[in-house]
């Protein structure tokens, strides 16, 4: 029996078994099943993450594994979401990747194995590095308004 793994910010990160892997991809569109199952990439600029600026948190689109903060979020120029840091490092799993005839690091979710992305070693400070995520293996939850915000006037 599997014991459920925990990472540093306390998130289940036991993977699915295959029935319930098969069962989130059953509601994936055929672009994000290219992307996060098979290692796709979509083309720049075609997302509407990149342009998200509200408070929140992106997840993983097949698992829903919190992944990126909005506030480690950059433009970055290149069409793609991109981000200094990961929510959690224990979020992220890292892969060489050879394919294209590149040296990269590919990036996974940690908990489902779905494909987000690369990272790569030029981003801005504090951390250097650029996360960079194809939209559609992300979805974005905004962080509601703070109760501590006046009623407006009536």
């Amino acid at each position: 029996m599997n014991r459920p793994v925990r990472s540093a910010s306390g998130h289940d990160l036991t993977p699915p078994s295959p029935e319930q892997r098969a069962a989130l991809a059953a509601g994936l569109s055929p672009e994000e099943r290219r992307v996060l199952l098979h290692q796709g990439t979509e083309p720049p600029f075609c997302g509407d993450l990149p342009q998200e600026e509200h408070p929140g948190v992106f997840a993983c689109r097949l698992c829903g594994l919190p992944l990126f903060r909005s506030t480690a979020k950059f433009e970055s120029g290149s069409g793609w979401p991109s981000f200094f840091q990961p929510y959690d490092p224990d979020h992220i799993r890292y892969l060489q990747d050879r394919s294209h005839g590149m040296l990269r690091t590919e990036i996974r979710c940690a908990r489902c194995d779905g494909h987000l992305g690369h990272v790569f070693d030029d981003g801005p400070a504090p951390t250097g590095l650029r996360y960079c995520l194809n939209s559609v293996s992300l979805t974005f939850h905004e962080e509601p308004a703070s109760s501590s915000n006046p009623p407006s006037a009536r």
